[in-house]
């Protein structure tokens, strides 16, 4: 393995411009165009997910005023301080393409950014090649299937986005295997994966990524300028330190040494990978013929704040990552989005939190997730964006962080009583001893279909009544009948009207119907 494909120059990352024309840059001309840059164009989300906390990373080495960094310790003591950084790094508009070539060309050892580098490739551990081997010393590559996420390794893997087989492995190109790489690396699986020898001990199983199954939400601005330095998490859950660096910076971990101490910035951003993975290339360095991926470590991670992550309460008080869910759309998170902290069964994302007042009006949520199990299923994987809703924020506009909030939970209330509902109509048709009048025992094994039909009717709709009731002009309006009314809609369609000629069926729908129009019994709820 030589060089060949470096990743400050070579155009890697899509991106779409001001100007609407979608390109590719490499790190340097990301940094040097960001103000020009309007979107990343990403199409493997957990990819996109994982970038951006790198891209946030390098940030608090390129971003500067009078050359204090974001990084600066000193100024992170005192968060009033750093709010006064930041505001002077976004007064400029730009990064410094002098900041930018220092970073990449002269502060970072040479070759760390090259994808194919022999002693150290972008993001990867060279010692593989002699460490993943058979029982006869020779190469044990994991293949190229195994690198791509969405294709299926193995017998029984799972086909996502294309058929491929590891008997027939087709090569990935270059760019799009960095792509695969980063995902690996922060959603990538726990459990069995290529042995790695380094002591007499062959071990062959690893943890999971540190976003496996997660959901990331980013604040976004018109420009990728901004939104780069609004990603700079803003100091206090972590200590900064002054050996603080990003795994391109520093020489590579021991595997069977104790993990480095998550510090501010850089190490809780790049820092917390359970893999290690090296990428085969073309002999044209082209494209990516097969890989390594094992584990990195088996010691115990430090526990991280994530500062792009909701923190849900479970039942025994403790903190949890809200998990991904392909089903859930984004407007159903946006309450936790700007509720504060003292939300009782959610805590917003850090990286929400301290946002410029001058920004809130134009700034946006990006969230990227990916629908996993916490070992080796893989569901899919989405990207979406809300309006620009960060004004509302409880700091800034309590009275519409608290409609939006109540608008949430009438459509959550309206959900899981219209599906109850439809459970129970179902039972009420079909079981001629179910007494229509009297309490109905349900059997979770045997829903129905209807609920399943009147829960994919009700979200679209009850999606469509949210944003028409999130506006300042509404907060004065109680929210739950627009739900109710869509939640009816969903039953009886779900139902169908042929089926609503049966006089059993007419029935259940009718106690179906009755069930939901209970919550609205209760206006002074609003």
């Amino acid at each position: 393995m030589g060089g060949g494909f470096d990743l400050r120059d070579e155009p890697w990352v899509p991106v779409r411009l001001a100007s609407g024309e979608s390109v590719r840059v490499g790190f340097r001309g990301l940094f040097t165009r960001a103000h020009e840059i309007e979107d990343l164009e990403l199409p493997v989300a957990p990819a996109a997910s994982g970038l951006m906390r790198i891209l946030a990373a390098m940030t608090t080495r390129i971003a500067h005023h009078e050359d204090v960094g974001l990084d600066d310790e000193d100024t992170a003591e005192e968060i009033r301080q750093w709010y006064a950084l930041r505001r002077a790094v976004l007064a400029r508009g730009r990064f410094d393409r002098d900041a930018v070539d220092a970073y990449f060309d002269e502060q970072v050892p040479a070759g760390r950014f090259d994808l194919f580098d022999g002693e150290r490739p972008f993001l990867q551990d060279p010692r593989l090649l002699k460490e993943c081997v058979d029982g006869q010393g020779r190469p044990n590559a994991s293949g190229v299937n195994k690198l791509v996420m969405g294709r299926p390794t193995g017998v029984n893997g799972a086909v996502l986005f294309g058929h491929f087989t590891d008997g027939d492995p087709v090569p990935v190109p270059a760019a799009e295997a960095v792509w695969h790489l980063i995902a690996q690396l922060y959603f990538g699986p726990s459990g069995q994966c290529t042995p790695r020898r380094i002591t007499q001990t062959r071990a062959g199983s690893g943890d999971a990524g540190p976003l496996r199954k997660s959901i990331s939400y980013f604040p976004w601005a018109p420009d990728l300028f901004t939104t780069l330095v609004l990603a700079v998490p803003r100091p206090g859950d972590h200590e900064p330190d002054e050996a603080d660096a990003c795994p391109w910076e520093e020489e590579l971990p021991d595997p069977l040494g104790p993990c480095p101490a998550l510090s501010w910035p850089r190490r809780v951003l790049t820092g917390r990978f359970r893999h290690a993975a090296l990428l085969v290339p073309s002999a044209d360095h082209t494209e990516v013929t097969d890989a390594y991926i094992t584990w990195s470590t088996h010691e115990t991670a430090h526990q991280a704040r994530d500062p792009y992550l909701i923190l849900d309460r479970r039942r025994d008080g403790g903190l949890q990552a809200r998990e991904a869910d392909t089903a859930r759309a984004l407007w159903r998170d946006v309450d936790a989005l700007l509720l504060m902290d003292s939300a009782q069964d959610a805590s917003r994302p850090r990286a929400l939190d301290g946002l410029p007042d001058a920004l809130r009006g134009r700034l946006r949520v990006r969230a990227y997730g990916f629908d996993q199990d916490g070992q080796q299923k893989d569901s899919g994987w989405f990207q979406a964006t809300t309006p620009p809703v960060l004004q509302w924020q409880q700091e800034t506009d309590p009275e519409m962080a608290a409609h939006v909030e109540r608008c949430h939970r009438a459509a959550e209330d309206a959900g899981e009583r219209m599906e109850f509902a439809a459970k129970v109509a179902w039972k009420l048709a079909t079981d001629v001893n179910a007494d229509a009048s009297g309490k109905v025992k349900l059997d979770q094994r045997k829903p129905g279909p209807w609920a399943a039909a009147a829960v994919a009717r009700y979200w679209p709709a009850a999606e469509r009544e949210f944003w028409q009731l999130a506006t300042p002009g509404q907060t004065s309006v109680w929210p739950q009948p627009p739900f109710v009314n869509a939640a009816l809609a969903a039953l009886d369609t779900a139902i169908g009207s042929a089926n609503r000629a049966d006089i059993r069926v007419a029935r259940a729908r009718s106690r179906a119907r009755a069930i939901i129009r209970g919550l609205l019994q209760a206006p002074t709820a609003a």
